[in-house]
Order: C-alpha cells, then structure tokens, then sequence
C-alpha cells in the first residue's frame, strides 16, 4: 500500500473517520466538524515536550515524546480502534500535518488501514473556514430580521426554519442572545474559531438561489466578533421589522428570561455594567428589582430606557436598507402567533 497524493480538506468526506491527533485541550478549542479526538500526546505531555524542545532541544523533545506517543498509539489500537475492518479509511490531522498526525498514520498503514494525513493540518481547515466565509457570504440574498427587544425575533427565526426556510442562526452559533442580558445559563460561549466553524456550516449548506433570513446583530454577541464578510453583507440587505405591542413584548420578555430571577445578585451586578450610560439613581433602582426578583417592573424600565431607545439609533445607523424595510405586525408572541409572523414574513413579495 503507498500513500496516494496530498489529501486536502475538500477531500475529507470520502474517509470512514476523521481522526484528531491533537491535545485534548486543542480540539476543545475548535476541530473539523465530526472528527474524533485521539491525541497523539495529552495536554501535560505537550507541555513536556514543548519545554524539552527549548531547554534541551529536538532530539531530547523527540526521544521522550516519541516514546509517549507510542503509549497512546497502543491505547487506541486496544481501544478506540479495535473493532475497525481491514477495509477501514481513517484521515488524520493535527496542527499543521507535521509529527504528531505522520506517527499516528504510519502505525495505523503498519497495521494495514489505508490512512491518510490531512496535508496542512487543522491551519488548512481555518484557511478554508476564512476563505468560505469571505467568497459565499456575499453571494447570500440575505433577508434581516428587525424588531425591538422582545419582539421574539429568535423564535420567528426558528419558526421560518420549521416552515421550511433557510436560515442564519448567528446567536445559536454564539451561544448568546447578543444583549447586556444574553448570558445563556450554565453555556459557555464556544472559542471565536469554533464559532466560525459553526457558521461556516451553515453557510456551505444553503442555497444561494433562495432567501436566507437572518436576525438583525451588532458585530459582537457576547465576546464572539462575527465575521467581517458576513456582518458588512448583513448590513447591506433588506430589512423586514416585526412590529408587536409593548404589553406583548413585556410578556415575552418575562416568559423567555425568567431564568435571571434564579441568581439575582448575578442579574444585579450585570446590571451595574450600565452605570455610565443611565446613571447611579437609575441604576440603584433597578438593582434594588433584580435583588427583589421583581422582574416586571425591571424589564418595563429596560424596555423604556435602555433597549428601545438603543435599537431606534442603532437601525438607522447600522442597516443601510432601513428606510426602505417591510414591516409585519404581530398581533400576539405566543408560539400561535410566532408561527403567523413567519407565515406572514414568507409571504412578502
């Protein structure tokens, strides 16, 4: 068996399994979207190595890791790998295509798989990752979904999708709502390169003859920055504005984040995050209500005097369309009333 020519990312698909060789800590970061992780060294014994390569140089790093690498090995084959057919194709990659993927293929060919090494590593998925985002993020009829907080855009987003629409969920991607508030609980926010890899996902999947519907965002939602391609198209393309009545707004607003009542004195101190824009006494106050678990009167004056006014200088400024958008009205933002918001927005011409 020889090894064919360089196996590149387009290529990845036509292999059995995709094969991580790199630290646990590294595909935790971000990894090619189902790969398995069976690292060639663990966390500590990257860090052992790395430190034997600066203080005693290369070969010192190589005899000791080399010797951890063959420990793993023999665990996967035991484990991981034992039950694979003689016909089986693994494709391996770590960081750049160097030592760490070379010894996991050469071993796996020793015993007669026909494994192959990801040429470039994990560095030329991220190239493809960049490089898919900057050519078909422009080529999408993006379609921006507009509304005041609390205006369920979210769910009218998901109600699109389950209506057979194709949609951009930029804040699922995230893992957060993308306001003062949008902390999801007990979820962490992915790395910035994973969430690109999520959206690159998304993006390679859809079909650029038809409308992509889109939530209207800044170009940070949490600390995740959205891509720059992507957010400058957004910003270009139509807009449709959900327009609800402040009492249905208020009602969602309380349904959808009653989590914050559960740790009040964290809704408090991201409250104080606000200070320097609504002052100490507006502050106080609202505090004083997050302390309480008050949360009706807290969400009427964050209506008022925080979001509403920021997303009236916010439209007009960021989406370039915004004089010339669609507006739909929603009459209620129970899910009866969310699933007629989409049916209405996919009626428009």
């Amino acid at each position: 068996m020889s090894p064919r020519g360089p196996v590149t990312v387009q290529d990845r698909h036509a292999f059995d399994t995709l094969i991580d060789a790199r630290s646990p800590a590294e595909f935790a970061l971000d990894h090619i979207p189902g790969a398995i992780n069976c690292p060639a060294l663990d966390d500590e014994e990257r860090r052992i190595v790395g430190t034997l390569y600066k203080q005693q140089g290369a070969f010192e790093a190589r005899r000791v890791g080399g010797a951890m690498v063959a420990a793993n090995l023999a665990r996967h084959l035991r484990e991981r790998f034992a039950d694979k057919p003689a016909s089986w194709k693994p494709l391996v990659y770590c960081w750049r295509g160097g030592m760490r993927s070379g010894s996991v293929v050469t071993w796996l060919r020793l015993v007669g798989w026909d494994a192959q090494q990801l040429q470039g590593g994990y560095k030329s998925w991220r190239r493809h990752v960049i490089a898919l985002l900057e050519s078909l993020s422009p080529q999408l009829p993006l379609r921006v979904l507009c509304g005041p907080t609390g205006s369920a855009k979210t769910r009218v987003l998901h109600a699109l999708a389950a209506q057979g629409a194709q949609v951009i969920d930029l804040e699922a991607c995230a893992r957060h709502r993308g306001s003062v508030l949008g902390a999801l609980p007990g979820v962490a926010q992915p790395s910035q390169t994973a969430f690109e890899t999520l959206l690159a996902q998304q993006v390679e999947q859809l079909d650029p003859s038809r409308p992509v519907y889109v939530e209207a965002e800044s170009s940070r939602i949490g600390r995740l920055t959205v891509p720059m391609p992507l957010i400058r198209h957004l910003r270009a393309s139509p807009c449709i504005e959900i327009q609800a009545p402040n009492d249905e707004r208020l009602a969602f607003l309380l349904r959808d984040y009653t989590h914050l009542g559960d740790d009040r004195a964290a809704l408090a101190q991201l409250l104080g995050t606000l200070r320097e824009l609504h002052g100490h006494q507006v502050i106080e106050r609202w505090q004083g209500w997050a302390a309480e678990g008050a949360l009706q009167p807290l969400f009427t004056e964050l209506m008022v005097l925080h979001y509403d006014p920021l997303y009236a200088r916010s439209q007009s400024t960021n989406l370039h369309q915004w004089a010339q958008r669609a507006t739909v009205q929603a009459a209620s933002l129970d899910d009866e009333g969310i699933a007629q918001v989409a049916q209405a927005i996919l009626a428009l011409p």
